[in-house]
């Protein structure tokens, strides 16, 4: 592919098309030049947003086809912190592969433990202790009110609202908190366990988790809609902006807010039988619209609902042991494929087992893969300073999209 050299400072600009490079001068001696055109009367510019840029929430790189202002096509380039963890997994026994499992998606570690830990237990047909259950259900919930509300902050930091982004991480520091006190981690806890939980909580955390639910309720979440969601500048920067109608989602097999924000109501928390959500009475949370408002949307009323959740859960907490009995070694046979729903969508472990202590084969389903491919669809036709709101609505984890 052809290649123009960075100027200065700036982002490099590249030339996708060999068809044009004939007409394009020798950048070669000339250090200002940033910018290739595609072609002869220069009215297509192709702009290299990233991988460095700070709203891309990561080492994305998105190369932007612009006519002027306006996006002709958008282009995601990843790949620049891919970590080989399919791979990796495959020189690693079950248990090590659990904790092994939170690096992929840092914002949500319980999921991608709990995802881990019930596709090797219905491998293995292990059956997890009832308080194990509800503690797991719990958790997960309590990480999605987390991983929101830090969602929350940056999405206000890309659209130049710096104090939704103060407040994220003084409520953030209290989960934290939290987290250090069950399991000794703060980003990676490495607490569950294949059967279960590594340990039970200690005396005390169960009222602080509550009292944490209660800041977020009635403090927390009110502040948040009138810094930010009740703001007009807000709505006028995402109502209308980046839309994809439902029958795009879910044929490019979009999953979590992305698919609820088109009013899909689809929540894989309706059909888990690992965890116990079905005695709760959940509901999927639903925006109408597509675009980045009622992406956004989606996630500012899960809050809500995953206080509702998490505290139900704490208040049901039934007595007993914490993890099955498991052999020393597990030597599995046959493939399993198991979804969990995690706050960024449906994460997705296909395993398959031949006898050994470690896997034959591990692959990790990433919804922020796939929502990245919508990007060309929600950009097409909007400014490029749309972009930070688009790809802010997406919620993305590159180490997850790399994985």
């Amino acid at each position: 592919m052809p290649q123009g050299r960075p100027g200065g400072s700036g982002s490099t600009i590249l030339a996708r098309d060999p068809a044009y490079t004939a007409a394009l001068p020798d950048p070669r001696g000339d250090a200002s030049l940033e910018l290739r055109y595609l072609d002869d009367e220069g009215r297509h510019m192709v702009l290299s947003m990233g991988p460095q840029h700070p709203s891309t929430h990561g080492v994305l790189r998105v190369v932007l086809t612009l006519e002027g202002e306006t996006v002709v096509h958008a282009e995601p380039d990843i790949g620049f912190m891919h970590r080989n963890w399919e791979k990796q997994a495959e020189y690693r026994t079950y248990a090590m592969n659990v904790p092994f499992a939170d690096r992929n998606d840092y914002l949500a570690p319980f999921h991608n433990e709990q995802l881990i830990c019930e596709a090797i237990e219905r491998l293995v047909g292990v059956e997890v202790p009832e308080r194990a259950r509800w503690l797991r259900l719990a958790l997960c919930e309590m990480e999605r009110i987390a991983s929101h509300v830090l969602w929350i902050g940056t999405m206000g930091l890309d659209l130049g609202a710096v104090t939704p982004f103060l407040y994220a991480w003084r409520d953030r520091e209290m989960y934290y908190m939290l987290v250090q006190q069950l399991s000794g981690g703060r980003l990676f806890p490495q607490f569950m366990r294949i059967g279960g939980l590594r340990n039970d909580v200690p005396d005390g955390w169960v009222e602080a988790a509550l009292r944490w639910l209660d800041h977020m309720e009635r403090q927390a979440w009110p502040e948040y809609v009138d810094l930010l969601f009740a703001n007009e500048f807000y709505v006028r920067r995402t109502r209308g902006v980046g839309v994809i109608t439902p029958q795009q989602a879910v044929a490019w097999q979009a999953s979590g807010p992305v698919l609820r924000g088109c009013g899909v109501a689809r929540d894989l928390r309706t059909q888990d039988r690992g965890v116990p959500y079905d005695e709760l009475g959940f509901r999927p949370v639903v925006a109408e619209g597509g675009d980045v408002y009622a992406r956004n949307q989606v996630r500012v009323e899960e809050v809500r609902a995953s206080i509702r959740l998490a505290r139900e859960a704490l208040h049901r907490l039934p007595d007993g042991p914490v993890i099955a009995k498991l052999p020393r070694a597990l030597r599995p046979v046959g493939e399993v494929y198991h979804e969990v729903e995690s706050p960024r969508g449906i994460i997705g472990l296909y395993l398959a087992a031949s006898g050994d202590v470690m896997p034959y084969r591990a692959h990790w389903r990433s919804p922020c893969f796939v929502h990245l491919q919508l990007l060309p669809l929600m950009a097409r036709g909007h400014l490029v300073a749309d972009m930070t709101a688009i790809i802010g609505s997406l919620d993305i984890v590159l180490c997850e999209v790399d994985r």
